[in-house]
């Protein structure tokens, strides 16, 4: 850092006008990262502890710290939190990262805090003083990244304090939230572009996990980042094995579904509402498992501190509503259940995209049925948004029923909604591993769709299974339905299979479900030609089950095995305890100490030295000197620790 000066009084201003290259500023403590940066290859392994990028990351890097615009579409634990932390911590100032995921936000904090990193937050949670300390921080250039909510961020004095703030960056996450097409739309996004006018020369990147195209034209459009770069990485994950089931007797499948690939493991149930969420948390808690419920209307202290246990402990259940974000960066989520069908493929792919972040294996399991789709057509019919919003919202409902009914593979289905193609089936979804079986339901669709119209297009499935099964409800009888020539024609299946067909008619568009949120039937455009013989219907075989078998939760046995081997299995375990311990005493979640894939290297390779155990992917050079010798221990070369 020569610059022909002393050193000592390098000015804060520097940057690269003095030729350092990096902007250090040497009047201010330096943090770890600081003595030993020198490119972001360099900064992955030293401060990060991994060898390489993943996909984009690289170019994305070099992008921003160019000084470029741009928008990341990366899927949920594909590494986009590096694409701004290493060019914050290689350009002059702090970087400055907008979240509205308060928990998120908090935990990233923790965990670059453990590196070496100094990071802070900013948001409605902390108290004046801290809030003032935070700032005076960024004011003296002594924070490497600053996170801050949109509701702070666009407060006067914060943005007058800013103005005042030497910035490398400013990142915006979850952009998704910027667009009214989006499934998370948050008004308070659409006053960001106002950083553009403020700070015309700092880079800004909107990243998000998903995004269609009308969604990534808003996101440009509304961030004003027309002369940004797009970078769209794979949306695959393919460690997650996507399920869908019938909803009839779901509680018990689920139940099934956790015994049987689950017990001990940490997940996520997603339900509609919030008395469900109570429910079902209750529910599982009486079965054995340690559940907890999350939704907006809980007590804030009780919603927080579930949050804080399912983050801090192993094996925690939590339920939650599929509207209330969670913002969590738990790697360890092996599962996500669906009680509920989501609003769209979009919120899908980011509820499911929670599980195995770590990139082990883990599940997304669906439980749906044609009451669902009345309650989202509500949803969508009873909101303020526009005819336009809303025709896009039952557009993507459209697009979530196909992915549901569908006999593809679904990981194909998924990724072609995102314009990404998939050549060959996965082998990792149920359509795949458990090839669906079609069969011939021309004559099925067209007693089906007689009845809709010989019942005035006015009723709901339950009613037209009841018509077509010869119900003498009174209803019925009232309606003067028992008369009809469709009255008692459907015999030969059995109300559930009725109910799959329904489904199945509504996802090719032969029913149109009304738009007034009743739950009526009305014929499609596609009808005419199969009620007339034109047109042969397959439709998918399911099997419909009386019971299902489980166990009581009194007996279930709650062993966790991980790996083949006994005694690698036992040192897993034993690794985890202590993590769990050093998390305890630190009252952070124990992921910020090591991730599971970590833990299993540990057991994998068994490193005898300090220097062995810096080799380990996500071991630092920080961490690496603060947790080497413990987890050595542990390991039972104690003679090797202090090597």
């Amino acid at each position: 850092f020569d610059n022909g000066s002393d050193a000592g009084l390098c000015s804060a201003d520097c940057g690269r006008e003095y030729g350092c290259g990096y902007g250090l500023r040497l009047a201010r403590p330096e943090s770890e990262f600081e003595m030993m940066r020198k490119s972001p290859a360099e900064i992955l392994n030293n401060i990060f502890g991994f060898d390489s990028f993943l996909g984009l990351q690289n170019e994305i890097i070099d992008h921003v710290i160019a000084g470029g615009d741009a928008l990341v579409l990366m899927p949920t634990g594909g590494g986009k939190s590096l694409c701004y932390q290493i060019p914050a911590l290689c350009r002059d100032g702090a970087g400055l990262v907008i979240s509205p995921l308060l928990a998120l936000m908090r935990d990233q904090v923790e965990s670059l805090n453990q590196l070496g990193v100094r990071a802070s937050v900013l948001n409605s949670t902390l108290a004046y003083g801290e809030i003032k300390a935070t700032e005076q921080k960024l004011l003296e250039g002594s924070l490497d990244l600053v996170y801050v909510s949109p509701e702070k961020l666009l407060t006067q004095e914060f943005l007058d304090h800013l103005s005042k703030c030497k910035l490398s960056l400013i990142a915006i996450d979850e952009a998704h939230c910027v667009s009214q097409w989006g499934h998370d739309f948050r008004p308070g996004y659409l006053k960001l572009n106002i950083l553009k006018k403020l700070f015309p020369n700092i880079p800004r990147l909107a990243l998000t996990a998903t995004a269609d195209g009308p969604t990534r034209r808003d996101i440009v459009e509304r961030l004003e980042l027309r002369e940004g770069r797009l970078f769209v990485s794979s949306f695959d994950r393919p460690n997650i094995k996507y399920t869908i089931v019938s909803k009839d007797d779901s509680k018990n499948k689920l139940i099934k579904f956790i015994e049987d690939n689950h017990s001990g493991d940490s997940g996520i149930v997603y339900c509609m509402s919030r008395n469900k969420v109570e429910t079902i948390a209750k529910w599982l808690t009486e079965e054995g498992f340690n559940a907890l419920p999350y939704h907006a209307g809980m007590d804030k202290n009780h919603r927080e501190l579930n949050q804080d246990k399912f983050s801090k402990e192993e094996g925690v259940i939590i339920v939650a509503t599929i509207a209330f974000g969670m913002g969590i960066d738990k790697p360890d989520v092996r599962f996500v259940a669906h009680l509920d069908l989501p609003k769209s493929l979009e919120s899908y792919y980011q509820e499911t995209g929670r599980a195995g972040r770590d990139g082990l294996k883990s599940n997304a399991w669906l439980a749906y049925g044609l009451e669902d789709l009345s309650k989202i057509i509500n949803f969508i019919v009873s909101s303020n948004a526009s005819e336009d919003q809303k025709r896009i919202e039952r557009q993507k409902l459209d697009a979530l029923l196909g992915f549901c009914e569908t006999m593809q593979c679904r990981r194909q289905v998924l990724l072609e909604y995102f314009g990404e193609s998939l050549k060959n089936p996965c082998g990792n979804c149920d359509t795949c591993l458990e090839p669906v079986k079609s069969f011939d339901a021309t004559v099925a669709t067209q007693k089906a769709l007689s009845c809709v119209y010989k019942t005035g297009e006015r009723f709901g499935a339950a009613y037209i299974i009841d018509v077509l099964l010869g119900s003498n409800s009174a209803r019925i009888v009232q309606f003067g339905h028992d008369k009809i020539s469709t009255y008692g024609i459907g015999k030969e299946y059995s109300k559930n299979q009725w109910r799959s067909i329904f489904r199945q008619l509504v996802a090719k568009n032969l029913l149109v479900v009304d738009m007034e949120g009743h739950g009526g039937y009305s014929l499609g455009e596609n009808s005419r030609g199969v009620l007339r013989g034109d047109e042969k219907v397959l439709l998918r075989e399911e099997q419909f089950s009386k019971t299902v078998g489980r166990t009581s939760g009194k007996s279930r046995k709650r062993t966790k095995v991980t790996l083949e081997k006994a005694e690698d299995e036992a040192l897993f375990q034993d690794l985890r305890a202590h993590r769990q311990e050093l998390a305890s005493e630190q009252k952070v979640p124990p992921f910020i100490i090591f991730h599971d894939t970590t833990l299993l290297e540990m057991v994998q390779k068994r490193p005898t030295s300090i220097v062995e155990f810096g080799r380990l992917s996500g071991v630092g050079k920080a961490k690496m000197e603060r947790y080497a010798a413990g987890f050595l221990q542990v390991l039972s070369v104690p003679e090797k620790a202090e090597s």
